[in-house]
């Protein structure tokens, strides 16, 4: 996994080229303005799905990861906790490649919290639980994109 700002283009140039492409793409488009949905960038290989919802308790929450996509989380409105853990450290239920959702079961070993800019890019080893609240609840836009795994 990689944590980092949107901002500091020149430190992760050396980043696959996939993933700079979803950098150039969220640089290029004002997306805080764009509709929630899904907008295709490369077909089936790169897309961006726009979401938006209210953070909440880690109760409430649920562990993923995927094995198809990289998940690169780009905060655009507010500010959400992320728990994290590699997958190999949580126990791994059912996998629905359909979906590509892996649902897993465990506890954290670290968290992240992303402001307005920052992003998470999170690999297939990389378990994920995300919407949880900094210190209160609060509705947060979101990019989320996917990049097919080669």
């Amino acid at each position: 996994m990689i944590f980092g700002s949107i901002n500091h283009e020149k430190t992760y140039s050396n980043l696959n080229k996939d993933i700079l492409t979803c950098f150039e793409y969220a640089r290029k488009n004002d997306l805080v303005d764009f509709e929630k949905g899904s907008y295709v960038i490369d077909g089936d290989e790169i897309f961006v799905n726009i979401v938006g919802y209210e953070t909440c308790e880690k109760e409430d929450r649920f562990w993923e990861a995927h094995k198809k996509y990289i998940d690169i989380h780009l905060l655009l409105e507010g500010s959400e906790k992320i728990a994290l853990n590699f997958i190999e450290n949580l126990m791994q239920n059912e996998y629905k490649e359909e979906d590509d959702f892996l649902s897993l079961d465990g506890e954290p070993n670290s968290y992240v919290e992303l402001k307005r800019g920052d992003f998470l890019v999170c690999y297939p080893e990389d378990a994920h639980m995300t919407a949880l609240k900094v210190k209160q609840k609060e509705n947060v836009k979101k990019a989320i994109f996917k990049v097919l795994v080669r």
